[in-house]
């Protein structure tokens, strides 16, 4: 992949992409350090890439995919070393205002989600991807993905 094209990929696909994470991670700060490092890793390895074996696209979630698994077992990994010290005291809750609190419910609410179906609600919601461009990102079956969103969906209608 020449400069000029990784360029263009980077204004066609960074505010979705950013979309996508911040969506995911219900924090903007941090979503904007995994898009740094999506390209960052992009532009490292854009010689490596293939057209054959995918989409420029699909090629960029997935670096994203990776780099956002990978904050979430560092993270699980802190939680417990975290918790381990306090001895499990609770966290302190300091918020009055009600776009906080819905948005913290709303993650409780994804959190009972399986990982599927987190990934499906913020590709398609995040990210404003299409059930067939997920499919195609995700090399799964049409009918798997609209299946993962759907029951997602359900699931959080019954939660909130």
């Amino acid at each position: 992949m020449r400069d000029a094209d990784f360029d263009r990929l980077y204004r066609r696909e960074a505010q979705g992409l950013y979309g996508f994470l911040a969506y995911r991670t219900g924090d903007r700060a941090l979503a904007e350090d995994l898009l740094a490092d999506t390209f960052e890793r992009a532009l490292r390895a854009r010689r490596g890439f293939d057209r054959r074996r995918g989409t420029e696209r699909n090629w960029l979630y997935a670096i994203a995919l990776n780099l956002l698994r990978d904050h979430a077992r560092r993270a699980a990994t802190e939680g417990r070393a975290v918790d381990r010290v306090r001895s499990g005291a609770p966290l302190s809750a300091d918020s009055g205002a009600d776009d906080v609190e819905r948005r913290d419910e709303l993650q409780r609410a994804l959190a009972t989600l399986a990982e599927e179906e987190r990934e499906a609600i913020a590709l398609r919601f995040g990210s404003e991807l299409t059930v067939p461009e997920m499919a195609e990102l995700l090399s799964l079956p049409l009918s798997t993905v609209e299946g993962r969103v759907y029951r997602a969906l359900r699931k959080l209608r019954e939660r909130l």
